[in-house]
């Protein structure tokens, strides 16, 4: 894909439509999930926005990774937005995402087995900032760490070592939610208490005159 995306740009450059079109296409999804997770309901509108300055800057663009460059764009417009609306990212990620981030498959898969994805959206925010946005890039968009320290514009290993943090706390949060869930379940599983017996008694009825 990297060589595809490598001769997409470079045609791309030269005005061919089809090959921003194709660039287009193989990054957009991830690139609206992680908007998703950053600015919840907006991420169309960034989405457009980010697109629209590759699309001016793209002749300048000198090489390196293009999905790198494409991520730090949105990444800049994300937080533009956050800033314009005076709140801090929201960084939910659908738990399934986490699965195949290489590195951490034990933990993750735990994840993907023992939540659901809207409690994962739920835990996910209550993980510090920059642990929740180093998962989101690394298993919403699939970056490896090098790529992600410099969007980030931190170090690889700090990167691998917020995104480890970040999976070991959800990990424990699942784990002690899974450690409820027994006692949850044994009240659900309750028989509720029957009504009055007189209430479920027929009403008597004298019979008629024959």
């Amino acid at each position: 894909m990297t060589g595809e995306l490598n001769e997409a740009v470079v045609a791309a450059q030269a005005g061919d439509e089809q090959a921003f079109r194709f660039l287009y296409r193989s990054l957009q999804p991830g690139l609206l999930r992680y908007l998703a997770a950053m600015v919840g309901a907006d991420a169309e509108d960034v989405a457009s926005e980010t697109w629209l300055q590759v699309s001016r800057d793209l002749p300048a663009f000198t090489g390196g990774e293009f999905r790198a460059w494409t991520v730090t764009i949105a990444r800049n417009r994300a937080m533009d937005h956050l800033r314009r609306q005076r709140r801090r990212p929201s960084l939910p990620v659908p738990v399934q995402a986490l699965t195949d981030l290489a590195g951490d498959a034990d933990t993750a898969e735990r994840a993907g087995e023992s939540i659901g994805t809207e409690a994962a959206l739920a835990l996910i925010g209550t993980l510090p900032p920059r642990e929740a946005e180093a998962v989101l890039l690394r298993a919403v968009l699939g970056l490896d760490a090098d790529t992600a320290g410099r969007v980030l514009g931190r170090r690889p290993g700090a990167v691998r070592t917020a995104a480890h943090r970040g999976l070991r706390r959800l990990a424990a949060l699942m784990e002690r939610r899974a450690a409820d869930a027994p006692a949850t379940a044994a009240d659900d599983a309750t028989p509720p208490r029957p009504r009055d017996a007189r209430r479920r008694q027929a009403p008597h009825t004298e019979p008629a005159d024959g």
